[in-house]
């Protein structure tokens, strides 16, 4: 969007250097030339009581897509446990408005979980699962999911309080990290998202 044309808005949470140049960031109408800062604030007013959550020990590229979902649909947080350093270009400056927690241990995670009264929903696809399809989602509750290719730690497994799976039907033995993160936020949308 360019230059606002005509009389200028009056708000604090208009920012007046976007008025004048214009706004290119991603964001929807609704924020269109907010402070990022407003843009937050208001956010904060409307998320959603579900987080998720990643281990993040081999540096897994799965993780700014994960907090780009994430943002789109509302999460209270990404919780990420083990490394710090994590790719954000597929996050698409979206980390800027998502609240992004790190964990060190899967262990603090669980700590942080059951002090904030949060269902650990392991999402993997293994003997004994939930197919989400029929899983009842807490409204409460934070999503937890392994990195690509070695899946959930056992010690990630042994904190969840249930594992749900995403129901395939293809050759393929799992999908990409951040597909099943959005596919699980989704699900708990369509039980819980106030219309």
């Amino acid at each position: 969007m360019g230059p606002w044309a005509g009389e200028w808005p009056t708000g604090d949470q208009f920012d007046p250097d976007l008025l004048r140049d214009g706004d290119t960031r991603n964001v929807i109408d609704r924020y269109r030339y907010w402070r990022m800062a407003a843009i937050v604030a208001d956010l904060d007013e409307h998320r959603h009581s579900f987080h998720v959550a990643i281990e993040n020990w081999q540096h897994d590229m799965n993780i700014g897509s994960i907090v780009r979902s994430a943002n789109a649909f509302g999460a209270a947080a990404v919780h990420i446990v083990g490394r710090k350093r994590w790719n954000k270009r597929g996050a698409m400056v979206t980390d800027r408005y998502q609240h992004v927690v790190y964990h060190e241990t899967v262990a603090d995670l669980g700590e942080w979980a059951q002090q904030n009264n949060l269902a650990v929903l392991a999402i993997d696809n293994m003997p004994g699962c939930v197919p989400i399809e029929s899983f009842a989602w807490p409204a409460a509750c934070l999503m937890l999911f392994g990195q690509e290719g070695p899946g959930l730690s056992d010690e990630a497994l042994a904190l969840a309080d249930a594992v749900v799976e995403i129901t395939q039907y293809g050759s393929t033995r799992s999908i990409n990290a951040s597909a099943a993160a959005a596919v699980a936020m989704h699900s708990w949308l369509l039980q819980h998202a106030r219309r």
